[in-house]
């Protein structure tokens, strides 16, 4: 393995940054240099975006032609890759069938202590896949031990087929050089946030309108009433990263970004600047609500502790009234399914986010999308094979690799069988919607290079077929709220990480950890004066450690964002 050059930098973030997911997500800097402002032409099938016989590109390795193995490291505190590829139905058929040997280097919850470890000694994994902004990345690419994917461009076409080049550019490090392949990049809305309401539960209350935060209030009040410590009224999830209690924030404001709390904008933009969190009226207004709901136990009282799979087994198990978070459609279909299985009546439906009572709803976004995706996957120069592997993420990124992550294995007994002349899959007789939906459920850890620019065209082709209650859970919700309801925040999600081991590094990282402490304080403080006087202690104490040097950074970025992105 090679040794890390520069180990003086190896100094690991204490906090994992925000995803959009805050989104999830999970699901979070490098300089654009050599970046584009011409933006190229988005292809509408994939068969139109073929190269043409006159640019014809060089021939690459084939994925799957002989075996391929490699370790991958997931770099989240909630994420490890599964050790037994027969764990997940898509690692199980890269096995079978593509003779791919993945061995997954697994944190167990470490993952700050193993990353540093690993990169002191340079004993890294071949792949990583972690949040595009992770300052862990930016200290391997100062390293020199991240594999540049220029060269494997024209041989493996995928990425440049489904990728506008503008998108591309901006993911581009200061040397002008492509390190990160994105997964969920975009040519439309993606956003997977908002509220999802347990059926049985609202149907025996009378259905009563769920429109306004007052409306969310009066139904937490009656659930309580009528089910006591057996059901939780309100259940946001990844609070500790302001992903559920952050839908309510955006239903404060018009127009509000909640991605305002995420780690790598964490300001919020008035005209063309970027303004202080702290000072934010709807910022206050919100928390001022989020506590009222926890003194009055309407919210789960350890928000802030609980991990994970507590907050999914009790949407599995039906014991949450309302689920809130920046990535819902996953454990909402699961739960829908679950809850059916015992009763067809019950299971899971979304509503629109909720808003202020007299804010236009169809102002108010309970999330954002953003055109380059979540999260990125990078290769180390510890790789033996670096141009297998990526041929191998250029494949997972393409029809066949999507089609068999969300409908499994191909073939006449399967859920599809070949493409058509568009690129997309031809659904068989055999099509079986609960079956696609556990593939899709199971294999949502393994997903690192997700192309929603194609993956979602190719849903769309069967549900569009089918009536509304036989259609995907997750597709149908995606499609009637969670993407009309998000906002486009390509802008505010890239290039405003600075340099993790500078002076603006220090002070993102020390507002960032002063925003996560007094979040936890506002939500469960005991009054209104309460939240603000925290707040006012914060927007000082932030001033203190030049947070307003870091907003006029951002801004700057933000500002040049805007161009490269012709808005």
């Amino acid at each position: 393995m090679k040794k890390l050059k520069k180990p003086a930098l190896l100094i690991l973030s204490s906090v994992l940054l925000l995803s959009v997911i805050l989104a999830g997500c999970s699901k979070k800097e490098n300089s654009n240099s050599g970046a584009s402002s011409s933006p190229s032409s988005s292809a509408s099938t994939p068969a139109e975006s073929s190269p043409s016989a006159s640019e014809e590109a060089p021939a690459g390795w084939v994925f799957g032609s002989e075996p391929l193995a490699f370790s991958a490291y997931a770099h989240y505190g909630w994420l490890d890759f599964p050790a037994d590829m027969e764990q997940v139905h898509f690692w199980k058929y890269l096995k079978e069938h593509k003779q791919t040997n993945i061995t997954a280097i697994q944190a167990k919850g470490n993952h700050a202590q193993l990353m540093t470890t690993m990169m002191a000694s340079g004993d890294l994994p071949d792949l990583i896949y972690t949040d595009r902004y992770h300052p862990d990345l930016n200290r391997l690419y100062e390293a020199g031990q991240l594999v540049a994917f220029d060269d494997y461009l024209d041989k493996y076409p995928n990425l440049k087929k489904y990728f506008d080049k503008k998108y591309l550019d901006i993911l581009r490090a200061p040397d002008g050089k492509l390190y990160k392949f994105p997964n969920w990049y975009t040519d439309h809305p993606t956003s997977t946030a908002g509220y999802v309401v347990n059926k049985k539960i609202y149907e025996e209350l009378g259905s009563p309108p769920l429109v306004t935060m007052d409306d969310l209030y009066n139904y937490l009040v009656a659930v309580k009433a009528k089910y006591g410590e057996d059901i939780i009224p309100f259940e946001p999830d990844r609070t500790q990263d302001a992903q559920g209690i952050g839908l309510i924030y955006a239903g404060f404001k018009e127009g509000g970004l909640y991605q305002s709390l995420g780690a790598s904008l964490l300001a919020v933009p008035e005209g063309d600047k970027l303004t202080s969190i702290f000072t934010d009226p709807a910022f206050r207004e919100s928390q001022k609500f989020v506590s009222k709901l926890y003194r009055e136990k309407l919210i789960s009282q350890d928000m802030f502790t609980q991990d994970r799979g507590k907050v999914q087994e009790k949407i599995l198990t039906g014991r949450v009234a309302i689920y809130a978070g920046s990535g819902v459609t996953t454990w909402g279909m699961q739960g829908d399914m679950e809850l059916k299985k015992k009763d067809p009546n019950a299971g899971y439906f979304m509503v629109w986010p909720l808003a202020k009572a007299g804010l236009d709803p169809k102002k108010i976004y309970a999330g954002g999308y953003d055109a380059l995706g979540w999260n990125v996957s990078v290769i180390t120069k510890s790789a033996k094979d670096p141009e297998k592997i990526f041929a191998f993420l250029d494949w997972i990124t393409g029809p066949e690799g999507m089609s068999v992550q969300f409908f499994g294995a191909p073939g006449p007994d399967g859920n599809w069988d070949g493409l058509d002349e568009n690129g997309y899959p031809n659904f068989t007789a055999n099509y079986d919607p609960v079956e696609v939906a556990d593939i899709q459920a199971k294999n949502d850890p393994v997903m690192i290079a997700g192309n929603s620019s194609y993956i979602d065209k190719a849903k769309a082709k069967y549900e569009d077929t089918q009536p509304l209650e036989n259609q995907n859970w997750a597709a149908r919700w995606q499609r009637d709220i969670t993407w009309p309801s998000s906002n486009d925040i390509t802008g505010f999600r890239n290039n405003l990480e600075p340099p993790a081991d500078g002076e603006l590094g220090d002070i993102r990282q020390n507002t960032l950890d002063l925003f996560l402490q007094i979040l936890s304080e506002t939500a469960t403080a005991k009054s209104d004066a309460d939240v603000d006087r925290i707040l006012d202690a914060a927007e000082e104490k932030a001033q203190k450690l030049n947070y307003q040097k870091l907003l006029d950074w951002r801004t700057e970025r933000w500002l040049e964002n805007k161009k490269i992105l012709g808005e």
